[in-house]
């Protein structure tokens, strides 16, 4: 099986404005878990594909420096669309598709607005498509692709990494067991930093609420899977800080939304809020939740697990290496594959690659992947969030969209 990475930012290389991004993902997170699994044999070729090849010689250099220096036994090389000295080629991701052949894999990690017209390009040549959250923007784009995908025999997924983190695993358990449903509250930021690395997009072709609440719909949605029905949503957006950047976006958006328990008719309710202007902190990204049903409640802090760290150079810091694990081990080669950020990943390669040995068919995995076919609500209630804040604060009917 081959592989091809489409974008070429700081999730899939961890390079950032000419150097590593100054996150927690400064070593990128799709290029380090397929050149692993490369490492492995479990995948061949490694493709890459942005519309600026000027980049990739930077690039390069940035992941020799930060993995290939780093870890023994780990190669970087990739193959590269479009070339070296092509200034731009927005299509460098069709060329690149062209080398592949039916059931190889396409990770799609770019501005939101263009992930429906990649997806659809991968899909249709028989690709198998992981695509970042959220999937696409609206639903009518979301049905087009589950229909594509059925149609081709191809898995079409989100990378929600949420859905392999143990803790949300335990949780998610657990809350299926509260009787129904009744409240859910979610906060989950990014420092004012970010606001920079995404000046292109910002605003224009996408919003904080597609980027990060999509990451605790999903989860919430995922957790009372058949047992609630998201039915509408209102919006407010907070402004002012971006604003004053010159960008022209919400600052924090918060999501409410109605759900009703399908077996009771009983009403319960969600907040999803999502923030790009939060302070440097301990941590890149506050994330929590609190879930009520009718037999019990819980909460969760993923954003800090009871390790702190303090150094000269960075300072104070809860890391979680949960999630990513970049110190080499004691052989000094790569041993981050038990974090959640890379059996994301993982899981995905080994589903496409099943499927496509005939081994199991798409709707095997609807309830192991965050599936096209299984994600649908989370795209209609983040639509709704958007029509609801362009609206000025209307609520939105899902059954609308």
């Amino acid at each position: 099986m081959n592989a091809l990475i489409v974008g070429t930012g700081e999730y899939s290389t961890g390079y950032v404005g000419g150097q590593a991004a100054s996150s927690d993902k400064g070593a990128g997170v799709i290029g380090l878990s397929l050149f692993h699994q490369r490492a492995l044999g479990n995948i061949e070729r490694v493709l890459m594909a942005g519309t600026n090849g000027t980049k990739f010689p930077g690039i390069r250099e940035h992941l020799n420096q930060m993995l290939g220096q780093r870890y023994r036994n780990l190669s970087t090389d990739f193959e590269s669309f479009p070339s070296d000295d092509c200034e731009r080629d927005p299509e460098a991701y069709l060329k690149a598709m062209d080398q592949l052949s039916p059931g190889d894999g396409v990770f799609i990690f770019t501005p939101d607005n263009l992930h429906f017209s990649i997806a659809m390009a991968a899909v249709e040549r028989g690709l198998h498509v992981l695509i970042a959250k959220p999937l696409v923007q609206t639903v009518v784009d979301h049905r087009a692709l589950i229909a594509a995908g059925d149609r081709k025999g191809v898995i079409v997924a989100m990378e929600v990494h949420k859905r392999w983190d143990p803790i949300y695993i335990d949780a998610r358990d657990k809350m299926r067991e509260l009787g129904d449903f009744s409240y859910f509250n979610a906060y989950m930021s990014q420092p004012k930093t970010q606001l920079e690395t995404f000046r292109a997009w910002a605003g224009k072709s996408s919003d904080i609420s597609y980027y990060l609440n999509t990451h605790h719909i999903d989860y919430h949605n995922w957790a009372i899977e058949h047992l609630a029905t998201p039915k509408s949503v209102t919006a407010l957006g907070a402004t002012g800080v971006a604003q004053a950047q010159g960008i022209e976006t919400e600052d924090t958006i918060s999501l409410a939304v109605k759900w009703r328990n399908n077996e009771s008719g009983n009403i319960g309710t969600a907040l999803y809020t999502s923030s790009w202007i939060a302070p440097q902190s301990d941590v890149h990204s506050q994330q929590r939740f609190h879930y009520m049903g009718h037999a019990g409640e819980l909460q969760v802090d993923q954003a800090h697990r009871g390790y702190q760290m303090a150094t000269d150079a960075d300072g104070y810091s809860s890391p979680n290496p949960l999630f990513m694990k970049y110190c080499p081990n004691a052989d000094g080669e790569f041993a981050g594959a038990s974090g959640y950020g890379y059996q994301s990943i993982e899981a995905f390669l080994q589903a496409a690659q099943s499927v496509s040995a005939g081994e199991t068919t798409i709707e095997d995995w609807d309830n192991k992947l965050a599936t096209a076919r299984q994600t649908l609500p989370v795209t209609a209630i983040l639509e709704a969030g958007r029509r609801s804040l362009d609206a000025g604060g209307l609520s939105i009917d899902i059954a609308d969209l």
